[in-house]
Parts: C-alpha cells; structure tokens; sequence
C-alpha cells in the first residue's frame, strides 16, 4: 500500500474539496468511471488513507486471496458510493461483505501487527526511489524507477511515458 494521504490529521477545507473533485471530475470525463465526493463534503471530514491501507493489509494477512477484491470494495465504497472509509466500521461492514469475520476484521485492523505492517507498506513505497518523469531532475536520476502513471491515464500516455522512459535508458 502506497499511502495517498496516510496520517494526514487536517479537515478537508473548501479549497481542497474543490481541488480533489476537480481531479475526480478529470478521471471521471476521460474513464468514464462514476464519482461520488459525498464524503468529502460530510462537514470535518478528515482524509487520511492510511485506515483503509491498513484495512487491506488486515485483510492481506488474514485471507491474503480476497485483499485485491477488498481493495476494490474499499475503492469503490469511497469513490462511487461516497462512503467514509476512515470509519473502521464502514471497514468491517465492507470485510463483511466481502464474507470475512467482522470480529476478526476489526481484531485485525486495530492491532499492532497492521499498524506497523501498513507503515512498512508505505516505507517501501517511500524508498522505492521513484522519479515522476514530469518533475526529473537534469540528467540521469540516481536509480532506475520511474512512476509510469500517478493515478489515471490513458493507454496511449502510458505508452508515450514507457518510450520516453525507454529513451531515457538508452542515454547511457
């Protein structure tokens, strides 16, 4: 888990909700795929990633097979259905649905072991290294990762970032 917003303690202000669904706006007109930013418009709603990255590593470490499923649940339940996955309830109630344990979901999710297993997540994330190629430094980057795509984006722009990364390594 990567960790979008992990930790982040601040309400969603007005700027920012209009930021945010300026991008999903984007994603939706260019995919096709609905939006719903009912969450984000719940009054102090706070958007902190790192409890539904850590309720897919819950899920991961106790049924490692249905924890891209729960991902997906875990996605949709926020960007469609505008639910507050924050709520480690909403959590368990999705875990349900997805037929895991809520006793065993919530266990799980609150324990020790997620918390620093999720933080681990977002450290190797972190020390990946990655170069966003829209913001490389001159030259060659240190090492050798690149971010193809941040999100959403089109089949022929991640094919115009491979050839770019492509002739990247060619330079040398």
């Amino acid at each position: 888990m990567g960790g979008l917003r992990p930790y982040n303690t601040e309400a969603a202000t007005p700027a920012f909700r209009e930021m945010i669904a300026g991008h999903w706006e984007h994603v939706a007109r260019e995919s096709g795929l609905p939006f719903n930013d009912a969450a984000l418009r719940r009054e102090g709603f706070v958007y902190d990633t790192e409890p539904a990255c850590r309720a897919v590593v819950a899920v991961r470490a106790t049924d490692a097979t249905r924890a891209l499923s729960y991902l997906k649940r875990v996605q949709r339940a926020f960007h469609v259905e505008g639910r507050d996955v924050t709520d480690r309830e909403v959590l368990a109630d999705l875990a349900a649905d997805e037929g895991l344990d809520r006793a065993v979901f919530l266990a799980a999710h609150g324990s020790s072991v997620a918390k620093d297993a999720v933080r681990q997540d977002f450290s190797a994330t972190q020390q990946t290294g990655v170069d966003r190629l829209s913001h490389a430094r001159r030259g060659l980057p240190e090492r050798r990762y690149f971010l193809v795509t941040s999100g959403f984006a089109r089949a022929a722009e991640i094919a115009d970032r491979l050839d770019r990364i492509h002739d990247l390594a060619q330079i040398e």
